[in-house]
């Protein structure tokens, strides 16, 4: 089996619906920044040694599966899985253990205390690129309002879990 279809050599690609457009659609920019997220995402984890952390960021990773397929699905008809208020209600669940469990977080940081956390930071990063690129696909097409919820929610999400994990890696000194 080869990976490679030639299809897009002169600049286009495929949408999950066989639709064809330039490769800097911001259609395609949105799913592939998420891409980009699940993969920081992955990085991330092989430097957790916490098995909770390590299991609820390959539960987020599946998910971003989901909020990928929507945007690379222009007619939401086809949309097989959808993002659900229960998946939102479960990143703050996240949230609020993860800052539960600090102490006294206020002022600011400097991201990468050390490797688990400057890689979850990365990552939350790149989740706010993710979601100014669904925002600027939501004023040209229709996006589904829990997909851009969600990535809000899962920025906040892996702050909450970067924050915990530099208390956890270093004495951690607020601005």
């Amino acid at each position: 089996m080869t990976i490679y279809t030639k299809t897009g050599d002169k600049g286009s690609t495929s949408l999950f619906d066989n639709k064809r457009v330039s490769k800097d659609d911001i259609r395609v920019e949105s799913y592939g920044t998420v891409d980009e997220l699940g993969s920081f995402m992955g990085l991330a984890k092989n430097y957790v040694d916490d098995k909770e952390m390590y299991e609820l960021i390959e539960s987020i990773q599946n998910k971003l599966f989901t909020v990928a397929t929507n945007l690379a699905t222009e007619d939401s008809k086809k949309v097989k899985h959808h993002i659900l208020e229960k998946d939102i209600d479960d990143l703050e669940k996240i949230i609020d253990l993860y800052m539960g469990r600090l102490n006294n977080p206020t002022g600011f940081i400097v991201p990468g205390s050390g490797k688990k956390s400057a890689y979850l930071h990365v990552a939350r990063t790149v989740c706010r690129r993710a979601e100014r690129r669904i925002i600027t696909l939501s004023g040209h097409a229709e996006v589904d309002p829990l997909v851009i919820k969600y990535v809000n929610r899962l920025s906040d999400c892996l702050y909450a879990m970067a924050r915990y994990s530099e208390e956890k890696e270093t004495h951690v000194k607020y601005m």
